[in-house]
């Protein structure tokens, strides 16, 4: 798939000279960053969602189970 996109010179210079440090294409180089900066955000979609769940104490188990799940914890002198 080919794109056009706009971006300042000084950002295109520098992607040119890291590409070429890299011995890459200009091309190679956009897809890679495209690429990382996909998988960041789609890191942060999945925090986001569990921040949302547990925001407002969605997260409580139940009473009988929390108590189950504390009594299976070693307990430890700090």
């Amino acid at each position: 798939m080919k794109t056009a996109i706009s971006i300042p010179d000084i950002t295109f210079e520098a992607a040119e000279e890291v590409a070429r440090d890299l011995g890459i294409s200009r091309s190679e180089l956009y897809r890679r960053a495209l690429e990382q900066f996909l998988k960041k955000h789609q890191k942060r979609a999945v925090t986001d969602a569990l921040n949302e769940v547990y925001a407002d104490g969605g997260g409580k188990l139940d009473p009988a189970l929390a108590k189950m799940q504390f009594a299976s914890v070693e307990r430890e002198d700090w």
